[in-house]
């Protein structure tokens, strides 16, 4: 919890554009839109959302220690008594405006990481390296939309010296407006695939969307792009449209700033070796899979392209560890003997599918490769095809048996050679018995697929059922 000021109770009035009713007495050290994560000092904004109204959290926003609560006019005569309030016309459009002040006011260097796939570990890499030589302030979790990003810009401290921010969309035109904000210094797009394809006609017109990220970005800043992706021609055209000549490349293409040449999956992640600038590197990214290494090189390449120390940054990869639902392994005992499970439910798209495969593939089991897969969702028309096309890779990757979840995921299943075929289910937690009687003495599992598919209860189901080798056996990576 942060206990230094990070907005004065009178300073951050203006940047509201807002009215008072009673003034903060304790410092605002946060900003928070959710009274379950809220801190004691945090400014509490009441965000209306699709599902809930944050008016109706004030009261309890103030019970757990709030400073104050920005609240709109609509809402403002009911909350009188509740505690400090800012009054605003909108709290979202309020929010923003103070993430552009934090902006304006702070003399950070900033990365912005948008991508179909890779966006959040690489931001959390970047992040992590990024703060060993310097303060560093990045979004949490997946902050990367119309509220996340001015959330995580509202919360950077003034003295932050790095900033990482990574940017998301669904639809053309969303990136814009959050790299306006954002203003970085160097701009990463980690690849380019065929996901949110319901809302695009093509995978061209997802890279045109990412390239929106350049609008943004600070005169002479840096570019960052994956040189194997067949985009990258259509991105790079697309930066230097926008003026900027600093354009650096990673990937395992001859003439790649940093070129991919070896990674090996061993018991502390991934050991990488690779050429940057001109100079070898090996290097250990504590998270396994050749996708983990491959966007190692982009953060190296902006830390390079801060200013920062390239040495560092590659030794201290090795404590990186990937966010929840996106590699956590857990090593459990069932009765029939110890088994790993691997959660990669965080989310789904072919790209990320194929690599969670590929990772399958190299990982060395003593017992059987079982895949635990749900849909994979916003594909549009594609759909049924893209998940389908899918027997191929799970083929190639030695998977023993297949237990499939979801409408979508059926027409895989069927796609699969008949001895591969667990079960399927129109629902994760219709799959869950065959599954845990399934899973034998040295098996690897591995359970995948988008949100909505709600694959992360079968990996509380199993965690459940079964209990850890060791308590210390747990390892992100």
């Amino acid at each position: 919890m942060n206990t230094s000021p990070l907005w004065s109770s009178l300073g951050i009035v203006s940047p509201l554009y807002a009215r008072t009713n009673g003034i903060a007495a304790k410092p605002i050290t946060g900003v928070s839109i959710d009274t379950r994560t809220l801190a004691p000092g945090d400014l509490f904004f009441a965000i209306k959302g699709d599902n809930s109204n944050g008016h109706d959290y004030v009261a309890a926003a103030f019970e757990r220690g709030a400073s104050a609560a920005v609240v709109d006019e609509a809402h403002a005569s009911a909350l009188f008594k509740a505690g400090p309030l800012y009054i605003v016309h909108d709290t979202l459009a309020a929010m923003q405006s103070l993430g552009l002040a934090s902006r304006s006011r702070s003399n950070a260097s900033i990365v912005a990481v948008t991508g179909s796939v890779g966006k959040t570990s690489t931001k959390d890499a970047l992040a992590l390296v990024l703060s060993a030589q310097g303060p560093t302030h990045a979004s949490v979790a997946s902050y990367n939309n119309h509220w996340g990003v001015p959330l995580t810009l509202s919360r950077m401290p003034k003295d932050t010296r790095f900033g990482v921010l990574e940017i998301g969309m669904n639809h053309a035109g969303e990136i814009t407006p959050l790299v306006e904000m954002v203003r970085p210094h160097v701009a990463i797009i980690t690849t380019i695939a065929p996901v949110h394809l319901e809302h695009f006609e093509s995978v061209d017109d997802i890279a045109d969307a990412k390239a929106e990220i350049f609008s943004g970005l600070e005169p002479d800043g840096a570019v960052i792009l994956n040189l194997d992706i067949k985009q990258y021609a259509r991105l790079r055209k697309a930066a230097e449209d926008a003026g900027f000549t600093r354009i650096y490349t990673f990937g395992s293409r001859k003439g790649a700033d940093a070129r991919f040449e070896d990674a090996v999956t061993i018991a502390e992640g991934t050991r990488v070796q690779a050429r940057i600038l001109g100079r070898r590197y090996t290097y250990t990214v504590g998270a396994p899979g050749r996708h983990m290494a491959m966007n190692s090189l982009a953060v190296l390449l902006a830390v390079e392209a801060l200013g920062g120390n390239l040495d560092q940054a590659a030794a201290d990869l090795s404590r990186f560890t990937p966010p929840m639902g996106r590699g956590e392994r857990s090593f459990l005992r069932s009765p029939a003997g110890d088994f790993t499970l691997v959660d990669e439910s965080y989310n789904a798209n072919p790209a990320s599918m194929r690599a969670a495969l590929n990772l399958l593939r190299e990982t060395q089991v003593g017992g059987r490769r079982i895949a635990v897969l749900g849909d994979m969702l916003e594909l549009g028309s594609q759909a049924a095809d893209l998940h389908a096309d899918l027997a191929g890779a799970i083929v190639d990757a030695d998977v023993d048996l297949v237990f499939a979840a979801g409408p979508l995921m059926k027409h895989l299943y069927d796609a699969l050679p008949e001895a591969m075929r667990g079960a399927w289910a129109p629902t994760s937690a219709e799959i869950e018995v065959a599954l845990i009687k399934a899973i034998g003495a040295y098996d690897i599992v591995m359970v995948k697929g988008s949100n909505g598919s709600r694959m992360g209860p079968v990996v509380a189901k199993i965690k459940s059922k079964f209990a850890l080798r060791d308590a210390d056996q747990t390892a992100e990576g």
